[in-house]
């Protein structure tokens, strides 16, 4: 199963003649900015490769306010909002729970945008390299040493507000890099598609873990 983390942004130079400290956006306001992209997108697509210790995969996650649908390495995730199901083709398992924010934030990376706000110090970072300079960097490090991720950067464009690369380094030292391909907006979902449909999977046993 993917665990998707995160790390965030890239920072902003103008061109005009005034000291490039004070030409710096805060970083609470590039992620309130994201934010607010976000949820003005309406359904969203996004395909992705994810980077983690146990190795490589890539997945396509669609998303509608806080329901999402993610399909990576022989399994989807549903969540409407509330209650998840997690089907792995290997065993024909559906897992049923109630997720956390906290464990949300492990499976679908747009879940940051309702956590950050807690819990971090935000801090703009540094992009030196001319590949770069198009992107704001964040950086958001954890204010107790026993939350996950402890360090979160995101890199963002100047002007849509997506993401470009998220990257998070757990306590443990393991880090996960999510890196975005392509990202669709004004997708239209209906709600359907973010429930769990037993009929498409008639052979599938359902472990309630709620």
């Amino acid at each position: 199963m993917l665990k998707i983390n995160r790390l965030l942004f890239c920072i902003w130079m103008s061109a005009v003649a005034l000291p490039i400290v004070a030409q710096q956006p805060d970083a609470k306001e590039v992620l309130d900015r994201v934010a607010e992209t976000f949820r003005k997108s309406g359904g969203v697509k996004i395909s992705f490769t994810v980077r983690a210790p146990e190795g490589s995969s890539a997945g396509t996650i669609r998303l509608k306010g806080d329901k999402f649908l993610l399909e990576a390495d022989g399994a989807k995730t549903w969540f409407d909002g509330h209650t998840q199901w997690s089907y792995l083709s290997a065993s024909d398992e559906v897992n049923v729970s109630e997720p956390t924010p906290e464990e949300l934030q492990s499976i679908n990376p747009y879940a940051l945008l309702s956590l950050y706000e807690q819990g971090y110090r935000l801090k703009m970072g540094d992009t030196d390299t001319p590949r770069l300079k198009s992107l704001y960097k964040i950086v958001l490090t954890a204010t107790e040493r026993k939350k996950n991720p402890q360090c979160i950067i995101l890199y963002v464009t100047k002007d849509t507000y997506r993401p470009t690369h998220i990257s998070m380094a757990q306590r443990q030292g393991d880090a996960t890099v999510i890196i975005i391909h392509s990202y669709q907006t004004g997708q239209t979902y209906p709600d359907s598609l973010f429930v769990f449909d037993k009929k498409a999977y008639p052979t599938a046993e359902l472990i309630d873990l709620r």
